[in-house]
């Protein structure tokens, strides 16, 4: 009997190589964050995964540097003769839940599935969206995504400690790119004067909507004074303000909607969420839960429990911002604006340069597979800057040596401090 032609015809369609590149991105300036901060420049690991007919699909974490790369290439011997279409088989293959108790690969796992749809796609000439089920949208809207920064080293430009330089710098992206939703994220001041800034940038801005995230920073009692403070804001939520589900659960009802991208971020705690709720809002990161396709089944689940979803940003270059894309054209209920860091970045390392807004939202890809290609030239670029730079430590502040944070934190950084960094 002779084999079907589908099966003649995906014969070659099996893994051969994976590869791992850490590149580092610079920021137009260095973002700071309730445990610490992004110094300046974004690293991340570029995955490549090639079958055996010569296609090569796209994949991308973040973190880790060549201690990520290594990761990746370790998981070889796991994927070579392996079938991009296999993907639950994939998801056992490398994130088996009781050998994940000693290995934990959620992200690697998230990083070479995209790979995977991206080649489906690539090699069968749909965009990925097609395969989760088709687009509901051709655009997905984003909030600004609104840090205290550190001026840039090089320049003395682009510091953000001030009510003042906070407002401007978001009335500066609003007029550049569109966005009508704003998130501060926060934890890095004292709770007051954050709250300041939060309704200085309301006052600014009427007609837009807001959200502040403190990163889990503030005590119990903190949260509702910052609840009470933010009463009268058009809020979109309120995300992480404060640790655990047992602190979310005592805030919720009290003030604006209470979203998390920490406390829910797989079908366990999610469950746990459903049965006795404490957060409203699931931000979904393909990252963090491991894929796209996990987050659209965590969508699914949300939608019937009737929670609302977001789509999460934990720090993107271009292939990630793909999949998000992709994720968010897939999803019926998402009433909320995406996040990004994307608009803080200089450069990226996808053909063609940085994807651009329009009215605060991006267009879907609907080329072939994610939709976006590397460039080579770049990625070479900004490996030679990853290995003249190196890593730097995300929970580790350049401008506060020896500093490190409580949960809750006790011991705030000083918005007068006009000293700079020593770098």
């Amino acid at each position: 009997m002779s084999e079907p032609s589908t099966q003649r015809e995906f014969h070659d369609f099996t893994i051969r190589a994976v590869r791992a590149t850490t590149v580092s991105v610079p920021l137009v300036a260095p973002l700071r964050h309730a445990a610490g901060a992004h110094w300046g420049r974004f690293v991340r690991t570029l995955v490549e995964v090639e079958t055996a007919d010569g296609l090569v699909g796209l994949g991308e974490l973040g973190g880790g540097g060549e201690s990520a790369a290594a990761a990746v290439r370790d998981l070889e011997s796991y994927l070579v003769g392996h079938s991009p279409f296999d993907l639950e088989a994939l998801r056992f293959k490398i994130c088996n839940p009781t050998a994940s108790l000693y290995n934990n690969r959620t992200q690697l796992h998230a990083a070479v599935e995209f790979a995977c749809l991206d080649l489906i796609g690539l090699r069968i000439g749909v965009p990925v969206h097609d395969l989760l089920g088709g687009r509901v949208r051709d655009r997905v809207e984003f909030a600004s995504y609104l840090f205290y920064r550190y001026a840039d080293p090089a320049t003395g430009s682009g510091e953000v400690r001030t009510v003042d330089q906070l407002v401007a710098h978001a009335l500066e992206l609003r007029a550049r790119h569109g966005f009508r939703s704003h998130k501060l994220k926060g934890g890095v001041f004292e709770p007051g004067y954050e709250v300041e800034c939060y309704r200085a940038l309301a006052a600014a801005l009427p007609g837009d909507t807001f959200r502040y995230d403190p990163n889990c920073a503030l005590s119990l009692r903190q949260s509702m004074r910052v609840i009470d403070a933010i009463a009268d804001v058009d809020n979109d939520y309120l995300e992480d303000p404060t640790w655990g589900m047992g602190g979310m659960r005592a805030l919720r009802g009290k003030g604006p909607l209470l979203a998390t991208n920490t406390l829910v971020v797989n079908f366990e705690q999610l469950a746990a969420n459903v049965l006795a709720p404490a957060v409203d809002v699931i931000l979904l990161d393909t990252t963090f839960w491991g894929g796209i396709r996990a987050c659209v089944k965590a969508a699914g689940i949300c939608e019937t429990f009737q929670l609302p979803v977001a789509v999460h940003s934990s720090g993107e270059l271009g292939i990630q911002l793909a999949s998000m894309l992709h994720l968010g054209a897939v999803v019926p209920g998402l009433t909320f604006a995406a996040d990004a860091h994307y608009h803080h970045l200089t450069d990226d390392v996808i053909a063609g340069g940085k994807l651009p807004y329009t009215d605060g939202a991006i267009e879907v890809p609907c080329g072939p597979g994610l939709g976006v290609r590397l460039d080579h030239d770049k990625v070479a670029e900004y490996a030679e800057r990853y290995r003249e730079e190196g890593g730097y430590p995300y929970d580790r502040d350049p401008g506060r040596p020896g500093w490190y944070p409580l949960v809750p934190n006790t011991d705030w950084a000083d918005p007068t401090d006009e000293t700079g960094v020593s770098w």
